[in-house]
């Protein structure tokens, strides 16, 4: 292990979530699962540097408490809308005349994929290989070892909005931390409670923060698409503070304390005393009314996903289905909706516990938290960056093949 901790920041709209992997002993420890109120962002870009300092550096303050060196290796996401994908292939010629293939001519490859078209002021963050083809021949997961004269790669290269990314890293920088790694919001949540089951059988993982909403796609093993929408949770704290014409952290509070994702669950004749939300306000509402709003808000962000499920040609057709994660996830009746609107098995989701990962009891409950998704996601994505994985804890049908031959040989 390079480092003996890993962090994982995910830095939204209305809080900031914190993971810190604890590297130092046999078995890498979950030492902390906490959050705090953000500020400086909107729809996950910053927009008030002082202000997003202020916040990240409180955050920052905490984890040294674990560690002074704790906040050297972090894992941050961004989870801009700006986001953008593409496919990509590259080609490559073998590179040695007995035509073995080695890690030389793979990585040759994937900066071959990498040749793509980016507007003006774009980086790449990822390039992700979906699969590789020898000679003609698909659907390879690793060339290594095999042989062939022409090696190519079919790869998913996602591209940000680079003004964005650097100032996030300036804001981490300045408040002492040292950036690990970026990676796209969605693709992180997915690594903390996907499967390779669910993502081999075809599943939409959808996180809903209060700013944004993350997608990402996979099936037979692959990621498929990945994408960001400018809508989420927050814009139905909006949508009551306006229909119901109360302050907005009112609507806050009736949303996460008496809201319903699916009116038709909703009593007709249960009412909400507005004074018990704010003093200021008077009177009473109805609750179907106010699950009405949020029913139709979240339609809305059901209709950007079943679109970019068309544009695929999954829609409907997951056998996995839905899961949904971040804050978003939380609201009664979302999973009912979702049946409804996406024609999909849906389930709420949380992080997969880990052999290899020891979870103290205090941090169990927030890991079943789908609020912490992604900030586990990145201190998972760290740790498989940094080898933290033990030996032997191969994924895919290869690992399977060497613990059924390790099986034979005790």
């Amino acid at each position: 292990m390079s480092k003996n901790f890993i962090v994982g920041l995910d830095i939204g709209t209305a809080k900031i979530k914190a993971a810190v992997l604890d590297g130092s002993g046999k078995k890498p420890v979950v030492r902390a699962l906490f959050k705090e109120q953000s500020g400086g962002l909107k729809k996950g870009a910053i927009f008030d540097v002082t202000e997003a300092a202020q916040s990240i550096g409180r955050v920052l303050s905490e984890i040294r408490r674990i560690s002074k060196n704790a906040t050297r290796n972090i894992y941050v996401n961004i989870g801009t809308p700006q986001v953008k994908s593409q496919t990509s292939r590259g080609v490559v010629a073998v590179s040695r005349a007995d035509n073995e293939i080695y890690k030389d001519d793979v990585d040759r490859v994937v900066r071959a994929s990498q040749a793509v078209n980016l507007g003006q002021n774009r980086m790449i963050i990822h390039t992700l290989t979906r699969d590789f083809v020898i000679d003609g021949v698909g659907d390879i997961f690793d060339p290594l070892g095999m042989s062939g004269s022409r090696l190519e790669v079919n790869s998913l290269v996602v591209d940000a909005f680079s003004p964005h990314v650097k100032s996030l890293v300036k804001v981490i920088e300045l408040t002492g931390g040292d950036v690990g790694g970026l990676v796209f919001s969605p693709l992180a949540a997915s690594r903390a409670v996907l499967t390779k089951d669910q993502k081999d059988l075809g599943i939409v993982m959808v996180d809903i923060g209060f700013g944004t909403t993350g997608l990402s796609v996979y099936e037979d093993g692959r990621l498929i698409t990945v994408s960001k929408f400018p809508v989420g949770a927050g814009n139905i704290s909006n949508d009551l503070a306006v229909g119901l014409k109360i302050p907005i952290l009112a609507a806050e509070n009736l949303k996460l304390n008496y809201g319903h994702a699916f009116s038709k669950s909703v009593g007709a004749r249960e009412t909400i005393e507005l004074a018990k939300l704010s003093p200021e306000s008077r009177g009473a509402v109805s609750r179907r009314f106010v699950a009405d709003i949020i029913e139709a808000r979240l339609s809305e962000i059901f209709e950007f996903v079943n679109n970019e499920l068309k544009l695929i040609g999954r829609a409907g057709k997951l056998v996995g289905g839905v899961v949904f994660v971040g804050g978003g996830a939380k609201l009664p009746g979302l999973t009912e909706l979702a049946k409804q609107e996406l024609k999909l098995f849906s389930q709420v989701g949380f992080s997969v516990n880990h052999d290899w990962l020891e979870l103290p009891p205090e941090c169990s409950e927030a890991m079943e938290d789908p609020e912490f998704s992604g900030a586990v996601g990145l201190a998972l994505w760290g740790a498989d960056q940094e080898g933290w994985l033990p030996k032997g804890e191969a994924s895919g049908i290869l690992g399977r093949i060497k613990k059924f031959i390790g099986s034979f040989n005790p």
